[in-house]
């Protein structure tokens, strides 16, 4: 997968550091349905899951974001979800500011007794530098000790990607074996996901990526993960399951979609225009259900993101407005997981 993608933290999220770096780079725009370069199909494929009622006891639902006031927002509140995802700098517990927004949005997380996966990421003042194994290992054990409550784990956000090289880092599959195994050897009795990974409009690197993983997962004499992070926009978006059915086959046990969402807009591949890709991400929201619904393994599923961009993003799959206010795709969401209370009015823009 050779596109950009935007960082996963919102506007408000990215320190002076990042800031400066994105803007000499002049891409800070770019996106992380990079997934999804090359546009959406026009149709489903054959290989594309069967309509079906939602298996709610099959797997859970939540949503992936950043921002501490989706946790008060009565919209998010009356879909009445147990999980939550958020993603967090390797170092934030060296960095004052990082720390904060971190302990902001898990303490708020905490309070609606939300269950909290985080995913560690690169650092918001050193995006373009991988850490060391011992830097890595230390700075994650110390933002370990700070919540000891959550204690599911992900060694690294979209460990695949490995597509902006002087933008933000991106480990080798030797480097995620390592970090996988560190996180491991400093959070006892935690739930440590394997791969986060990101399936990609061709999901052949994708699949090289894991045979690599697995591989060196061998090599250093690890047990194999039984737990799996996929990213599924590229299915999700194209009514297609072809790359969800083929990492499925390539990896043992569970699998979590920990990221995945309908596209409200992504550059000129998933434009919205005259509010278009309101009622195309909705549709695709509609199929993601379907998609998590169609194998027993995936037993999670959170949905990304909760606020919209403003109209200059490139990058938008919000299930809200920046204003907050309801948008079709949440509407189905809401009517999905609690369908009985779900009344609500759209935003048309």
């Amino acid at each position: 997968m050779n596109m950009l993608k935007t960082p996963r933290f919102p506007r408000s999220r990215f320190s002076i550091p990042t800031l400066l770096v994105c803007a000499l780079a002049a891409m800070c725009g770019m996106t992380a349905a990079g997934a999804l370069a090359g546009g959406p199909s026009h149709h489903a494929t054959s290989a594309s899951p069967k309509p079906g009622a939602h298996a709610a006891a099959s797997y859970l639902t939540g949503i992936g974001d950043e921002q501490t006031e989706m946790f008060t927002n009565p919209l998010w509140l009356q879909l009445h979800t147990k999980i939550a995802r958020y993603i967090a700098p390797y170092d934030a517990a060296v960095r004052p500011y990082s720390l904060q927004l971190a302990r902001a949005w898990i303490t708020a997380a905490e309070a609606k007794h939300q269950q909290v996966v985080v995913a560690f990421y690169h650092s918001e003042y050193t995006p373009t530098k991988m850490p060391s194994l011992a830097v890595y290992q230390r700075d994650v054990q110390k933002f370990i000790k700070l919540f000891p409550k959550v204690r599911q784990y992900q060694p690294w956000n979209e460990t695949n990607r490995g597509n902006v090289p002087h933008l933000f880092s991106s480990p080798s599959a030797m480097e995620s074996a390592k970090d996988y195994r560190a996180l491991k050897s400093v959070c006892h009795g935690c739930t440590v996901l394997g791969l986060d990974i990101l399936d990609g409009p061709s999901v052949s690197p994708s699949l090289r990526y894991i045979a690599e993983f697995k591989r060196d997962v061998v090599r250093l004499k690890t047990s194999m993960p039984s737990l799996w992070g996929l990213h599924n926009y590229s299915d999700t978006n194209r009514f297609s399951s072809s790359r969800t059915r083929a990492i499925l086959a390539a990896v043992p046990g569970q699998v979590w979609l920990t990221e995945t969402g309908g596209i409200v807009q992504f550059g000129g591949a998933f434009p919205n225009k005259k509010g278009s890709g309101l009622t195309r991400a909705a549709k695709a929201l509609s199929f993601m259900f379907r998609l998590a619904s169609s194998n027993s393994r995936i037993k999670r599923l959170y949905i990304f993101q909760w606020s919209g961009a403003t109209g200059a993003a490139r990058f938008d799959a919000g299930l809200t407005d920046p204003h907050y206010n309801p948008r079709p795709g949440y509407v189905i969401v809401c009517r999905q997981l609690h369908a009985a209370n779900c009344k609500v009015k759209t935003s048309k823009h």
